[in-house]
């Protein structure tokens, strides 16, 4: 039975087979979705504010979805080191290995989860004031923190599980769950918001209890179809487990953050300038994230496919990986940064009718929408390294393109240009062209070194774990 299990779990979920970019084709597609779905449930909430409240509620909701997504992507990026850890167990063909990260990783993200929690309802009003938020606002902003700071444990839970399953190449069960969650989100904000309005705070409480439904039903499809294996004693931390899947997802973490507070500065920097300002950041960051679905995609795939790549020593096809990778994301940065030059006014038009809100935000995204075009190529190298257990890499860059660049940039350019954003958008594409000609002259010193393999098709358990 045992041997039985361990070939269906290489042979339904194995990467390393088949056609390079058919396979990053069919993997990424329902990961896409699954992004699209949770990014469409986050907008929800600024769209249907939008229709039925007026600025102070939309800042108070577009502030506090900032910090939540801050949040959201540093517990994605901490379970990177799980995706990461899980891939390589996978390839090498180990049950034993897959059972224990999965085990270690869901006690690591509970006891995260419940920390955080206490945490950030202890600090709320420390945060509310850290950000800006514009008279109007604030007590809309702090009804918005506070509901969804008390559900973070299921959006916790939700994120490894998806990472869970990305690990072990399953990139379909997480878009179910997601869009369980989308679904109930858009009735809920419906019911809460435009019925009871409860403006921000309708906007939170669907959010949360949309993601509750989202992981009690994951939690329902594993049980009865047993698509996790793990015993009780993979449950019980692991240090060597934990210091591997640490080391791999928390450089990826405090990257994701760091940017993340990099566009806090920036939404604070708007803020100073007043509520309709701060509205039009928080807007133009919402269309910004859903261009920024096929580069994100892209990043999470080419981390599981090369993961699984290294497990089993193919090294070329983890290379083949990341190019195709990269190409992909590049065709829809141009297509999106060709778009949004002629139709940025409708797109702002859609989440407010506020008259300058749509000018400012039209000025704002024309500039910033190139970042989709260079995030692509820094993304994939990002993903690539974080498979070789070089995620500090990924850290590294962004920390110079944010101090070089896009904060003084936004600072400086609010200054110098205050009747347009145009140029404030222009500073989070150079950051990013300054990320990916770092990321690119990383690769090719370390490739001459031969750090990412020469050996073709050759299994090396060692090196699938000498970052452990």
């Amino acid at each position: 039975m045992y041997r039985q299990i361990k070939e269906e779990f290489r042979m339904e979920r194995t990467l390393t087979q088949g056609n390079a970019f058919k396979n990053i084709v069919l993997f990424s597609i329902p990961f896409l979705l699954a992004n699209l779905l949770q990014t469409l449930y986050g907008m929800a909430d600024l769209f249907i504010v939008g229709q039925f409240n007026g600025a102070a509620s939309l800042s108070g909701v577009s502030i506090g979805s900032q910090v939540m997504h801050m949040l959201t992507v540093m517990i994605i990026g901490l379970g990177m080191g799980t995706t990461v850890m899980i891939g390589r167990a996978v390839g090498l063909g180990s049950l034993k290995e897959q059972q224990k990260v999965i085990g270690n990783s869901i006690v690591l993200f509970v006891l995260a989860g419940l920390a955080a929690t206490g945490l950030l309802l202890w600090q709320i009003d420390s945060i509310v004031a850290i950000m800006l938020t514009p008279v109007e606002a604030i007590e809309e902003t702090r009804w918005y923190l506070m509901i969804c700071f008390a559900g973070l444990p299921f959006i916790m839970a939700y994120n490894v599980i998806s990472s869970i399953f990305r690990g072990l190449g399953d990139s379909k069960s997480p878009l179910v769950f997601v869009a369980v969650a989308c679904v109930l989100n858009i009735m809920l904000d419906f019911l809460f918001i435009g019925v009871f309005g409860m403006r921000s705070a309708g906007a939170a409480c669907g959010t949360v209890l949309s993601q509750a439904c989202s992981v009690l039903f994951a939690l329902i499809v594993i049980g009865r179809r047993k698509l996790i294996h793990i015993e009780r004693k993979d449950l019980f931390l692991d240090r060597k487990t934990i210091r591997s899947i640490v080391k791999i997802g928390m450089p990826i973490c405090l990257q994701d953050g760091l940017i993340q507070i990099s566009f806090i500065i920036i939404t604070i920097i708007a803020n100073a300038r007043g509520v309709e300002i701060a509205a039009t950041v928080g807007v133009v960051e919402k269309v910004i994230g859903f261009f920024f679905l096929v580069p994100s995609s892209m990043l999470s795939s080419i981390s599981a496919i090369c993961a699984q790549c290294v497990g089993i020593g193919q090294h070329r096809r983890a290379f083949e990986t990341l190019k195709y990778g990269c190409l992909i994301g590049l065709s829809f940065g141009l297509f999106f940064t060709i778009l949004c030059q002629f139709l940025s006014g409708p797109i702002v038009s859609l989440f407010t009718h506020d008259p300058e809100v749509i000018r400012f935000g039209t000025q704002y995204l024309r500039a910033y929408v190139a970042d989709c075009v260079f995030a692509s190529i820094s993304f994939g190298f990002g993903g690539y390294f974080t498979a070789y257990g070089y995620s500090m890499i990924s850290f590294l860059h962004n920390v110079v393109s944010i101090v070089l660049v896009r904060v003084p940039g936004a600072y400086f350019t609010s200054k110098l240009f205050p009747d347009t954003l145009f140029p404030m958008g222009l500073t989070s594409p150079l950051g990013s062209l300054l990320s990916a000609t770092i990321c690119v002259s990383v690769y090719f010193v370390m490739r001459r070194k031969g750090v990412f393999g020469t050996a073709e098709n050759k299994r090396s358990d060692s090196f699938a774990f000498e970052h452990q």
